[in-house]
């Protein structure tokens, strides 16, 4: 009973620090807010001392940041989240209101991200049912589509589907019909992260001995097969937490390009104009659903898992299994290194007016931008900044995410209160902090990308440490120490660092979609985000402009999925590998009945 008592402590530390540190935003980039909010009213106005003045005094402000919060907080107590800086109106039911529009939004998406993954864990599925999973192949598909940046995709499906098909609205909110294009430009990339999981935990739920026994007694493989979806499912609903809360709040640059009045882009509106009453109640609701979340992920995961959680009778789902062949890894990587290095011999930089948008040729191959420049060397040069930039902040993600993971305790609550927060605001905390320049964007995703998996290690080591070997390994008098190094590190590693590798394009991603935000890298730069970003408004007359740098990150997609499934531990010889025939119970020769004993 204390341990959830200190959990919900530590979680209202969090909470408290969070927005106080929010609250504290204007003063620790020495910025004056007075200053700040007269350019959001009116951009023309002189900002006189006089002017400034009177702005203080109807904010409130001259008293300082803590007078400010202490007001801010009594105020809270009694239901009132303040006025808007900016508008001056109630903040409570505006965010309330943008909360509605990104729960409504979240809950399609999920359901189109819950969609794409069972579509993509179908053969595995179906392999499974039959008990052939031993050529299980394939992932680049789901690669690709994982690896598509959500305002690269939300941008094509608002100019092809809503503006030349015209067969969904674009732009606006009015009614269930707006919300199918900016739900499937959320819901595909996350569906596909999601079956990438799963269809990686499938196939030691078909190994399993009670698997094993119920298709050696002729049960029906749908059977078999809907319970191995249920045995993997409860490790897999932290992340579902995690993308309930990033798609309700950090779906900024899909409200943007829908324009959607969502609570996501309401508080990148409230962070880069500093109108901190509606910035500190809208990260507020967003740490409260996270709360809620992970609450209810846990819940599920208890009742989906049953007793033999607290009874230590589980089996491991991550088995020894033969790993995937090594050809595609090559294939993809020798790809992306062509690319890389064709285009570092080219400047990124040189112009020519003259050569403006150019289709792909033997001079060009990837085409030229609006300035003339050759998008083979940009992406070329860029890969140096985006993916050495992705693969650090990957590994170190993968360091932090593990060793948080072995203190869920301690983990859990820093997980729901970081994934809470979205990393556009995470990047202007660290702007506030450690100043504006080229290692702003990365510190920004560094500080958030480790939580996924935070959550992911806690899960299977929850789940590895009430299999059946670690009990009896307990029962033998194994300390922890030896049990940490011999049996839980060796089964939740692994999974670990393939999620990590699943993860690297989204970490590059993430610096894309704030280099597509104007938070990331600046021009000239050949940052593949800001590629994204200076070509996007001319994809429909150039489309080769946002295709180039869009299918060097889908490669770079399908090399990470291809390599996960390279890293497996070998099985051993003599024992079944996942996926083998079994065959039916035999009776023994010595005692079949003898012919003519009737």
């Amino acid at each position: 009973m204390w341990q959830r008592v200190a959990g919900a402590g530590w979680r209202i530390v969090l909470a408290v620090g969070l927005v106080c540190g929010i609250g504290l935003l204007p003063w620790l980039t020495h910025t004056d807010p007075a200053y700040t909010v007269l350019k959001a009213r009116s951009a023309e106005r002189e900002p006189t001392p006089e002017v400034l003045a009177d702005i203080r005094r109807q904010l409130g402000i001259g008293g300082g940041p803590l007078h400010v919060l202490t007001g801010w907080s009594g105020g809270l107590v009694r239901g009132d989240a303040g006025q808007s800086w900016i508008s001056g109106g109630d903040v409570l039911p505006g965010v309330l209101q943008a909360l509605g529009a990104s729960l409504l939004l979240m809950g399609v998406a999920l359901v189109v991200a819950v969609l794409t993954a069972g579509l993509i864990c179908l053969r595995t599925v179906r392999l499974g049912a039959r008990r052939r999973l031993g050529g299980r192949r394939g992932g680049s598909a789901s690669a690709v589509l994982a690896s598509l940046p959500e305002f690269l995709v939300a941008s094509v499906l608002a100019t092809v589907v809503g503006v030349q098909l015209g067969w969904l609205p674009a732009l606006g909110w009015y009614g269930p019909q707006w919300t199918v294009l900016p739900a499937l430009a959320l819901g595909l990339p996350a569906g596909a992260v999601l079956g990438r999981l799963l269809d990686d935990l499938l196939p030691g739920a078909f190994g399993e001995p009670w698997a094993l026994a119920a298709a050696a007694r002729g049960l029906p493989g749908r059977s078999i097969a809907r319970q191995a979806v249920r045995r993997c499912v409860p490790a897999l609903l932290p992340n579902l937490g995690l993308f309930v809360v990033g798609l309700t709040g950090g779906a900024v640059a899909v409200e943007q390009v829908f324009d959607i009045p969502g609570l996501g882009r309401t508080t990148l509106q409230a962070a880069l104009a500093q109108d901190l009453p509606v910035l500190q109640a809208g990260t507020l609701a967003l740490v409260l659903l996270a709360a809620l979340a992970a609450g209810a992920t846990r819940v599920a995961a208890r009742l989906l898992t049953g007793p033999a959680l607290r009874d230590g009778a589980l089996s491991s789902l991550h088995r020894p299994a033969p790993p995937a062949g090594g050809l595609l890894p090559l294939l993809y990587g020798g790809v992306l290194l062509a690319v890389t290095g064709f285009g570092l011999a080219r400047d990124p930089f040189a112009l020519d007016t003259g050569e403006r948008l150019r289709v792909p040729s033997l001079d060009h191959p990837f085409g030229t931008d609006a300035l003339g420049r050759d998008l083979l060397a940009r992406v070329g040069h860029g890969a140096l900044d985006t993916l050495l930039l992705a693969a650090a902040i990957s590994a170190a993600a993968l360091l932090v995410g593990v060793l948080l993971g072995l203190l869920p305790r301690v983990s859990a609550p820093l997980v729901d209160t970081v994934n809470a927060v979205p990393p556009v605001l995470v990047a202007l905390l660290v702007t506030a902090v450690a100043g504006s320049g080229a290692a702003t964007p990365a510190l920004a995703v560094g500080a958030v990308a480790w939580a996924p998996l935070a959550a992911h290690t806690s899960s299977l080591l929850r789940q590895e440490r009430a299999t059946l070997h670690v009990t009896a390994s307990k029962g033998l008098g194994a300390g922890p120490v030896r049990l940490l190094r011999r049996e839980l590190l060796p089964a939740v590693v692994p999974p670990v660092l393939r999620h990590a590798l699943l993860r690297l394009p989204g970490v590059a991603l993430a610096l894309a979609s704030l280099g597509f935000l104007g938070l990331g890298a600046q021009p000239p730069s050949p940052e593949w985000g800001l590629l994204l970003a200076e070509n996007q408004p001319y994809a429909e007359r150039a489309p080769w402009s946002v295709l180039a740098p869009a299918a060097v990150l889908a490669l770079l997609g399908a090399l990470a999925v291809s390599a996960a499934g390279a890293l497996r531990r070998p099985s051993r010889s003599g024992l079944p590998r996942t996926g083998d025939r079994v065959p039916r119970p035999s009776v023994p020769a010595a005692e079949k009945e003898p012919a003519g004993a009737r």
